[in-house]
């Protein structure tokens, strides 16, 4: 079957499906994330398997950054989703009197999920919960950059599912727009702005809701207060993770002048000594995705003063993390979001200047602020727009399925995570529910002047 037919003949099977299921209960949705869960634990060897094929991602890293949190996820929404569905009571406005005011939460229907090669297991499923939690169909379209990955996901929907639940479309560019052409219900886009701007527009063209996780270059901001030592170390978790390629990854530090050497300093040394052991790296250190961003990230070194780091592997497209110092910012590293194990340092010197001049560039997915002075968090905080972050840590703000994560501006719109992924894949229908025994005469026609006074008091 050629690629457009397949696709079209995916998307009628979930419109199917969706109209013959109806509005499921939470009991029926729990079922459906029972059983993903059981074939994922039986899998799990082969999920792990096919990330390192992919990316070189360790058991330990691969469990922690992928399987794990979305074991989390389903654990979290299978204990809530009950609660989560029940009818929301709200006050009535007077006007409405007698009678009450409920919320309910309908499925949209038939969504489209779009994920990104980074975290292909993660990004894929985590939005997949949320969209089954919602009472929907979902159609699938992993990664084509990751695609050991994106096989063990269509192995994994195909046996856990019952026909139309949840498909997996597999391919590239030609099946993104093919599945662009149809008038899902809602879209869920994880990857770049680029890229991001062309599912909005097609999106447009039937009037579909979209959230869009995108990226950006996010800062991480130390101030002189900042422990150095442990500083260097959260940062450098950050941006080890997944060799930087990471959207939240801290893509640069701005640094507080008079400490910046000793910060060098300090990831310099923990950087010598997490690559002294070529056995490790071999083995447990990620690899580049493919040939083009390891050739992308090699040219951003060009011209560069590299404090340490940044040996290059093409054999094997491994990169060493790379520390570079003072990179100006019409530099082409600077220029756009990295997304590799590179690391610019560059210094500021007031807070007045850092927070001017943060404030003209586009808002970034995070923002990782290191000190201990209460009056420059609270300033950062409140005065600087961005998706989430953490004060002294990095990355760790979108472990919790009790907090929402997502993008602003240039970073994507909406989020998700534990119960924000149901409100993200349900609508919200307010339904007052009026006394059949009463009704309040001065709203209907003839009006009389003093009963126009009165009827404008009840609507206030």
């Amino acid at each position: 079957m050629a690629n457009k037919e397949r696709i079209d003949a995916a998307y009628k099977l979930a419109r199917e499906r969706f109209m013959a299921q109806g509005v499921t209960t939470a009991e029926e949705r729990i079922k459906k994330l029972d059983r993903l869960e059981t074939v994922l634990r039986r899998k799990q060897d082969d999920i792990l398997a096919a990330l390192r094929a992919d990316l070189n991602k360790c058991p330990h890293e691969a469990f922690m950054t992928e399987v794990g949190i979305v074991l989390s996820e389903i654990r979290f929404i299978k204990k809530h989703l009950k609660r989560w569905l029940k009818p929301k009571r709200v006050s009535p406005a007077l006007a409405q009197l007698p009678g009450k005011t409920r919320i309910y939460h309908d499925p949209y229907g038939v969504v489209l999920v779009m994920s990104p090669w980074n975290y292909p297991f993660m990004l894929t499923l985590n939005p997949v919960l949320g969209a089954l939690a919602g009472g929907n169909t979902v159609l699938v379209k992993p990664s084509a950059y990751s695609p050991h990955t994106a096989e063990i996901i269509k192995s994994l929907f195909s046996e856990a599912f019952e026909e139309g639940d949840v498909q997996t479309i597999t391919g590239g560019r030609a099946e993104n727009e093919a599945l662009l052409d149809h008038a899902f219900d809602y879209i869920f886009f994880t990857g770049s702005p680029t890229v991001g701007k062309v599912v909005m527009e097609a999106a447009a063209k039937h009037l579909t809701p979209i959230t869009l996780e995108l990226g950006g270059k996010s800062p991480a901001i130390v101030d002189k207060t900042a422990s150095i030592e442990m500083t260097a170390k959260r940062l450098l978790f950050g941006k080890l993770l997944n060799a930087g390629q990471t959207c939240i990854a801290p893509d640069h530090v701005l640094c507080q002048r008079e400490i910046k050497d000793d910060l060098l300093q300090a990831l310099k040394k923990q950087t010598k000594a997490l690559f002294s052991d070529q056995a490790y790296i071999d083995r447990y250190w990620p690899k580049i995705i493919n040939e083009h961003h390891f050739e992308r990230l090699a040219g951003l070194l060009e011209g560069q003063m590299i404090v340490t780091g940044g040996d290059l592997n093409r054999q094997t497209k491994q990169m060493g993390l790379a520390i570079i110092d003072e990179p100006t910012w019409d530099s082409a590293v600077m220029q756009e979001e990295i997304f590799g194990p590179i690391l610019p340092v560059l210094s500021y010197d007031s807070l007045d200047q850092l927070i001017n001049e943060q404030k003209a560039r586009p808002k970034p997915l995070a923002l990782y602020l290191f000190t201990n002075d209460d009056v420059v968090k609270d300033r950062v905080l409140s005065e600087l727009s961005f998706g989430g972050g953490c004060v002294n840590d990095a990355v760790m703000h979108i472990s919790s399925s009790r907090a929402p994560f997502g993008g602003v501006g240039n970073s994507g719109m909406g989020h998700y995570h534990g119960r924000y992924s149901f409100e993200t894949f349900t609508h919200e229908k307010a339904v007052l529910h009026k006394s059949r025994f009463f009704d309040v005469p001065l709203r209907h026609h003839p009006y009389k002047k003093p009963e126009k006074t009165f009827s404008e008091f009840l609507l206030k």
